[in-house]
């Protein structure tokens, strides 16, 4: 069993094993896997926890895999985690196992919204829903945030003047990727209040929320306003919190009964059930040595965090956002002067960094490059270096 004690800067080799993020950096980004930095999917380099590499070790030493039967204590497993970690109260009947949450963004948008409506998005932000949105026959309506002092901000004045009575839905990031926000109770107030005036479901896909750095509150949406809890979905994982988002697993929590009903009717017609091994690591990361594990990879994470912005802000018309929340750094290109390929250039060719690209995450991202910091802290210092020997003309 792996130790107790979680060795964060343990480099592990995941070349061959067929990772997205690091086996298909050269023939997506041309960065070399001889020498390249694998910075853009988002999943870490550091192993779960031991609870749950003992759970998986239980299936395989018990060697059957088949259907799982009574789930009354995953379901319960999520509740005392959504209590302890969050101070919100979530009953066992309101919970959905989707296969991840982009699949649990597909289905709220096929539930609750027909072809040819519109769907709400703070851009620039996770580029997944876009695509979704779009490959379901709805409009993706952008509503950019508003940069203000290297920091995100909501602008409702502006986006109440460009609804055009289309809009059926709004899916919100909380905590916010890629720019990395804790969104202030007040501003969730006006997340609310906005769809109550657009009359629109609001779904927050808050799977970040468990990776919020010293000094920060996340807030669930759930617990901001008791009156829009006929148009909330929720949305939460242990994917992106303990690494394991190869297991595909997502929670859709809906306290609303109406909307409850609807969403079972579109997983039923659609024959979907969750994956055993997901459930079973999921009940086990969701435990007191879960959240353990947890402390100590955000207090990791912390370091990284510093590591990367004092070495990145150092260089002139570089500017990292500051990140409240999450593992993803997101870098505003735009003081350096240079067109967009360039930049990208210098990154991926001269640093060896494969990252991912601002304008896939919509409007307002055009001058920025996200950057994984979820790797040992060695990693990171190495990207910081690399970074400013690639804009050493600029120093």
């Amino acid at each position: 069993m792996a130790p107790l004690t979680p060795d964060f800067d343990e480099e592990i080799d995941r070349f061959g094993t067929h990772s997205s993020k690091w086996d298909m950096m050269q023939p997506l980004y041309g960065v070399p896997a001889e020498d390249g930095l694998a910075m853009w999917v988002a999943d870490m380099d550091f192993r779960p926890p031991a609870c749950v590499q003992a759970a998986v070790q239980r299936m395989a030493d018990h060697g059957l895999y088949g259907y799982y039967g009574d789930d009354t204590g995953y379901r319960d497993a999520i509740r005392w985690w959504m209590q302890e970690r969050h101070g919100w109260a979530v009953e066992r009947d309101w919970i959905f196992s989707t296969h991840g949450l982009v699949n649990g963004t597909a289905l709220c948008v096929d539930a609750f919204t027909r072809p040819g409506d519109a769907v709400v998005l703070m851009t620039p932000v996770y580029h997944a829903f876009a695509r979704v949105i779009r490959a379901s026959g709805r409009e993706v309506h952008e509503c950019r945030l508003a940069l203000k002092d290297n920091r995100y901000t909501m602008d409702f004045e502006a986006w109440d003047a460009q609804m055009t009575g289309a809009e059926t839905m709004l899916v919100l990031c909380s905590p916010h990727n890629p720019g990395g926000r804790v969104w202030t109770r007040e501003e969730l107030q006006g997340v609310a209040d906005f769809a109550k005036r657009h009359d629109l479901i609001l779904v927050s896909d808050e799977i970040h929320h468990d990776l919020v750095m010293p000094g920060q509150k996340h807030t669930a949406m759930a617990l901001v306003d008791d009156s829009i809890a006929d148009r909330l979905v929720m949305m939460s994982a242990t994917t992106k919190t303990f690494n394991l988002a190869g297991t595909h697993i997502g929670n859709v929590i809906i306290a609303d009964p109406n909307l409850r009903a609807r969403f079972a009717a579109r997983m039923a017609g659609l024959g979907l059930s969750p994956n055993s091994f997901g459930l079973f690591m999921a009940e086990a990361a969701y435990s007191p040595e879960g959240a353990a594990w947890v402390d100590a990879l955000v207090a990791y994470l912390d370091g990284n965090r510093r590591l990367f912005d004092d070495g990145v802000n150092a260089i002139p018309g570089l500017a990292s956002m500051p990140l409240q929340a999450t593992y993803l750094s997101w870098v505003d290109f735009s003081g350096t002067g240079m067109e967009r390929a360039e930049f990208t250039h210098r990154v991926e060719q001269g640093a060896r960094i494969a990252v991912n690209h601002g304008p896939t995450f919509g409007s307002g991202g055009e001058d920025f490059l996200r950057f994984n910091i979820a790797t040992p802290r060695a990693r990171v210092a190495e990207a910081v270096k690399r970074l400013q020997e690639a804009f050493g003309d600029l120093q």
